[in-house]
């Protein structure tokens, strides 16, 4: 990528030699060797053409040696100038009134830094200690300006506030400063002529820093001028004297070159950075311009890669080289050897005149150009000539990006967006969140797969897209070729050439610079080729760490990789539970849940476009539809990662409620024979019928009968009334094979199906079924509903019926078993339904239950005496019938009139089963009536038993009891009128019987009946020994 344009010439023919500049604003100040000073004004390019120099004025002899160094100090309205080792200052615009700083002598350099500072009374940017919290002090924004000069061993520090002049400040130094540098406000960078350190202007102290350890060569020369100043206003000293080359890069931070070694030095002195630059020899000039670092290497020490060089011995550039690196990635953006306007830059012809390059950098605003001067190093030839300004202006940021975009350097365009201000970048969040999903897809081509996923979920890119980039037993049709990632992504379409992979096994992501001035493999081999040299040119061999790729072959050799399929699915399953949980959380909002996928249109009516067109945002800002398509993408990938490589967990997701296609995994499921997960997908899903064709094959392969019909019968025991055609389908097939078990699917307690429905699907079976089913409901179920009694007794006619037509006895005597049993026992059928389908010429026992059902007890022994000829059971009949007490008292009284008194003609003899059934239930029967029935010529010895015994019935025996009673009751009255008429005449000479003492006045008893009388205390003793008298 070249993040410049190609430098144009805004001044030539400068017959004097420039050795300074600085701008301010749209004025352009140079310093001639021979201390004039030239102003130009600068206009913005427009149309599409470069910056323009207008000289406005000239100052001939403003001093009367070379102006080294120019700066510009804006409280003041002053421009800076050092010339004969004196800083002056001269007011603005005139140039009138010059100021040398009398304490500012013997400088060889200066620094100028302007910034906001919020300053408390004490002029201290922290809170004073004493003050209170909440007290009113406040700090107060103040413009600060330092004016930092190196002089002979010391260092004199100027300032202003608002414009206010400010204490001078100095301190002593070992050596004299020839390049002062700001790293912050307050700390600046003092470039000795061997050697570096940090100065606190706070503190007036010095700051050491630390060695780090370099791999280059010491270079045998130094460079011919070096960068001062920082902030608002660069500035370079371009003298005769060589100075050591140091600049800012950054906030913080600055650039040391050390030969041919640049080192990032932070404000405490330590490394900033873990790597540093290496240039093929010790820069001459550096200069900044954010984020771009500028160095001119002198000529002779870049090579250069032609097809014709012979390895050994390399070409090199014959012309200093303005090398740009970005201070981001430290990597050459772009590589300009002198002359910059020549057509073929590769290798541009060797001028007969010898250049000097010396770098001029004004300002680091992105908007400021970066200034070159071009000087003949021949005097004859300056002094015809003259000097050569060229202005480099960047690209815009936008066009930077895009480059760097097309150049696979996502990391580097991630890092140049976060130092761009919105402001001047309106869509840079929209181009951040772009790149960094384009370098996720660079991580991912490389190998970095926890890092790209983590990305992927950081930038909530849709999982849709981050599947389409495995292979198709992952993704399926989602899968997208190699080669259309990016482009997926957002990212430009891939070139027609085809891809390189990279050495590891993953294409190249990239990030290798490029150079649109210089050939690539100019860039690319520059440093292979140094690397390759022998002395004596060593010195300018590359000593940065070894390539990546080489490093990372060396370190994989002898080591066993690990095959990065399995860990790209390794970290997938990492992704995608935090995924599905985000989804299924999303969709609770919609009260929408996995239980509810078989409701939802499949994943395979939804096109591929469709699923990569869902935005890349939070979860909880899609559409429900949109959040179920993910889901079904989501479960369906997490099937597909565990099937290979994790397929111990397979099961426990198939047997909870998922999103997961069907159809997409069923046949890798069935190709490696995991069935039972597939079964329990199928369930899932509410696919029960291809549940239940999948069991019925495997059916077929085993021998064992509870083997081949368990698991179908099992599962159609767990289906719900919702599927009943399901389950009467399927189940057919497993009557054919084993009714018994069969019958297993209606009766579980799992589920409870529809009774009537599946009766109406047994009968169509086998009616034996059906009657079977509802002998079950009401014999387990205690169901009472007249509805399955009546609907059992009818089954049990209709296979007494058909058993009888089909000439079937053993049937037919059982099906009307239990019919008679059943009408006989059960109370909860509708009698007359059933009496209304009988047959009238036939089951004429099941005619006469029904009829005495009806409380018709006369025509059902009817049927039992003349039809059925069967008198045991009319008799039975009759005993299970009898109460005393209701209307069945003469039940069998009405038997024998029906023995007796025939109401059809009939040839069998009645008259023996009449006589049995008064000799049996004589008492039960009137003795007259019965006497009545009975014929007259019947002797009396035949009922001679009945006979006896009518005379000892109940009410016979009832009647004499009562007399007798009323006799006894009327006899004990006459004895008690007897007794209570006596009278007891008591003497004073009447001795008590039991105690032998005479009575006199005391109670007395008098005891029956022989009237003997005793004192009252001795009434027991007396009564008890005339009992034991009487027994004797």
């Amino acid at each position: 990528m070249a993040p410049f344009e190609p430098p144009e010439i805004v001044l030539s023919g400068l017959k004097e030699r420039i050795e300074s500049l600085t701008v301010q604003g749209d004025r352009l100040y140079l310093g001639t060797a021979t201390g004039s000073l030239h102003v130009y004004s600068i206009a913005d390019p427009a149309d599409g053409k470069g910056y323009t120099l207008a000289l406005l004025d000239t100052k001939k002899a403003l001093t009367r040696r070379a102006i080294d160094q120019l700066g510009y100090v804006k409280d003041i309205n002053s421009l800076v100038v050092l010339s004969q080792s004196q800083v002056t200052l001269f007011d603005l615009p005139d140039l009138s009134k010059p100021t040398p700083l009398a304490r500012a002598k013997n400088a060889f350099s200066f620094a100028l830094h302007t910034s906001v500072q919020h300053l408390y009374p004490d002029g201290k940017t922290t809170r004073p200690p004493g003050a209170e919290f909440g007290s009113p002090i406040m700090a107060v924004p103040t413009v600060l300006t330092y004016l930092v000069a190196g002089c002979q061993r010391r260092l004199v520090v100027y300032s202003w506030k608002d414009g206010e002049a400010q204490d001078i400040k100095e301190a002593q130094l070992p050596h004299s400063a020839r390049t002062i540098t700001f790293v912050t406000s307050d700390v600046v960078c003092l470039a000795y002529e061997a050697d570096h350190i940090l100065f606190s202007l706070d503190s007036m102290s010095t700051i050491d820093i630390a060695s780090a350890p370099t791999t280059g060569k010491s270079g045998a020369g130094m460079g011919m001028g070096a960068l001062t100043g920082l902030g608002g206003y660069m500035t370079l000293g371009l003298g005769t004297k060589l100075k050591p080359c140091v600049t800012n890069v950054g906030d913080s931070e600055v650039l040391m070159a050390k030969d041919n070694v640049g080192l990032f030095v932070g404000v405490d002195g330590k490394p900033s950075r873990k790597t540093h630059i290496t240039w093929p020899a010790p820069p001459e000039d550096l200069g900044f311009v954010k984020p771009y670092l500028f160095s001119i290497l002198p000529a002779g020490s870049v090579p250069k890669a032609t097809e014709g060089d012979i390895l050994g011995q390399p070409t090199f550039f014959s012309t200093p080289v303005v090398q740009i690196h970005s201070s981001i990635s430290q990597l050459i953006s772009q590589s300009l050897p002198f002359p910059f306007n020549s057509p073929s830059p590769a290798s541009p012809p060797a001028p007969q005149i010898n250049y000097a390059l010396r770098l001029l950098t004004p300002s680091p605003s992105a908007k400021s150009p970066l200034f070159v001067v071009s000087t003949p190093t021949d005097r004859a030839t300056a002094t015809a000539e003259g000097s050569t300004i060229w202005c480099f202006s960047m690209k815009a940021w936008g066009e930077q990006v895009d480059e760097l975009v097309d150049a696979g350097r996502y990391s580097e365009a991630l890092a140049l967006l976060e130092t761009i201000d919105p402001a001047v970048l309106p869509d840079k969040e929209r181009r951040t969140g772009l790149i960094k999903a384009l370098d996720a897809v660079s991580q991912f081509r490389k190998g970095e797969f926890d890092r790209a996923l983590d990305l992927f979920t950081e930038l909530n890119i849709n999982p849709a897209k981050v599947f389409s980039l495995y292979p198709e037993s992952i993704a399926g049709r989602l899968s997208v070729p190699r080669e259309k990632w990016i482009e997926m992504f957002g990212g430009p379409p891939a070139t027609a050439a085809p891809e390189t992979p990279s050495p590891s096994g993953s294409s190249d992501h990239g990030d290798t610079p490029e150079d649109s001035t210089l050939p690539t493999q100019v860039l690319a081999s520059a440093a292979g080729v140094v690397s390759r040299l022998k002395n004596p040119l060593d010195a300018i061999r590359p000593s940065g760490p070894k390539d990546p790729e080489t490093a990372s072959i060396s370190s994989r050799k002898g080591k066993p990789r690990t095959d990065s399929f399995s860990r790209s699915i390794e970290s997938l399953l990492r992704y995608l539970p935090d995924r599905r949980m985000k989804i299924l959380g999303a969709l609770e909002a919609f009260h929408i849940t996995p239980a509810q996928s078989h409701q939802h249109a499949p994943l395979a009516d939804t096109s591929i476009d469709s699923l990569r067109e869902i935005p890349d945002v939070p979860f909880s800002a899609l559409t429900p539809e949109q959040l179920v398509r993910c889901a079904q993408v989501v479960d369906t990938t997490l099937f597909k990662s565990y099937l290979v490589g994790r397929p111990g967990l397979l099961g426990s997701l198939c047997r909870r409620d998922n999103w997961c296609e069907v159809s997409e995994v069923e046949e890798a499921l069935a190709a490696r024979e995991k069935f039972s997960q597939l079964i329990d997908l199928y369930n899932v899903k509410k696919m029960h019928s291809k549940a239940l064709e999948l069991l019925r094959k495997l059916s077929e392969k085993e021998t064992d009968v509870k083997d081949k019909l368990g698991p179908s019968i099992a599962y159609l025991q767990r289906l719900g009334p919702e599927y009943l055609d399901t389950v009467f389908k399927h189940s057919r097939w497993i009557f054919d094979e084993d009714s018994d078990m069969a019958f297993e699917i209606f009766t579980s307690e799992e589920v409870e199906l529809p009774p009537q429905n599946v009766a109406n699907f047994l009968e169509s079976v086998n009616p034996k079924f059906c009657a079977r089913y509802l002998e079950f409901l009401i014999e387990e179920r205690s169901e009472e509903s007249s509805l399955y009694h009546d609907r059992l007794a009818e089954l049990y006619l209709m296979m007494t019926l058909t058993a009888k037509k089909t000439g079937d006895d053993g049937a037919r005597k059982d099906a009307y078993d239990k019919l008679l049993r059943f009408i006989d026992e059960t109370n909860h059928y509708r009698i007359d339904r059933l009496f209304g389908v009988l047959p009238t010429d036939d089951l004429y026992e099941a005619r006469a239950i029904l009829l005495g059902r009806l409380g018709r007890h006369d025509s059902a022994l009817e049927l039992y005496v003349y039809r059925l000829r069967d008198y045991d059971k009319a008799e039975r009949y009759c005993k299970r019938i009898h109460q005393p007490e209701s209307n069945t008292r003469n039940i069998f009284l009405t038997l024998l009139r029906i023995y007796l008194r025939p109401s059809v003609k009939t040839t069998d003899d009645l008259l023996q089963p009449a006589l049995a059934l008064i000799a049996h239930h004589g008492p039960r029967l009137d003795p007259e009536e019965t006497l009545q029935l009975l014929p007259p010529l019947v002797a009396a010895s035949d009922v001679r038993v009945f006979l006896i015994g009518a005379l000892r019935v109940p009410r016979f025996d009832a009647r004499v009891v009562r007399n007798a009673a009323l006799a006894r009751n009327e006899q004990v009255a006459r004895k008690l009128m007897y007794l209570e008429a006596n009278r007891v005449n008591i003497t004073d000479s009447r001795i008590c019987p039991q105690c032998h003492k005479r009575i006199g006045p005391s109670a007395i008893v008098v005891h029956a009946p022989g009237g003997e009388v005793t004192h009252y205390h001795c009434r027991e003793a007396f009564s008890k020994k005339l009992k034991e008298m009487r027994h004797l």
